[in-house]
């Protein structure tokens, strides 16, 4: 039973880690109009995924996706960019910096109640082991 909290724990950690990552990304280009495979970036979301409890398997969560975010572009008037449409128009990247700094709030919390149930685990462990 300890040996699943810890797993079930730490998976949650690597999975919140990667999601701030994925965040940290996407404000990064917030400004970045054009990318190697064309157009502006595009945000990117991490999917999870729950781990079957049971059967051998601790439980937990893994990231089954990272994806593209569909949401149209916004465009911003800039005609002295070379980015610029015949209007003077630029597609900007779909990241909008206060729902990225939410969602980076929400992993980080996510992150820090894993680790305090990580933490509590190892204690319990060595609270038995002097028993």
């Amino acid at each position: 039973m300890l040996f699943q909290a810890l797993d079930c724990s730490a998976s949650g950690l690597t999975a919140e880690r990667l999601r701030l990552d994925v965040i940290a990304n996407n404000l990064a280009n917030v400004q970045t109009t054009r990318v190697p495979g064309g157009g502006p970036f595009r945000r990117q979301m991490v999917e999870f995924m729950a781990l079957p409890l049971g059967g051998g398997s601790p439980g937990g969560v893994a990231v089954s996706a990272i994806v593209g975010d569909p949401a149209p572009f916004p465009l911003a008037y800039n005609p002295g960019s070379p980015d610029a449409n015949a209007q003077g128009y630029v597609r900007m990247p779909n990241v909008n910096p206060t729902s990225s700094m939410v969602d980076m709030l929400a992993a980080s919390r996510a992150y820090d109640a894993n680790a305090a149930v990580f933490s509590d685990a190892v204690k319990e462990g060595r609270a038995a082991l002097q028993i």
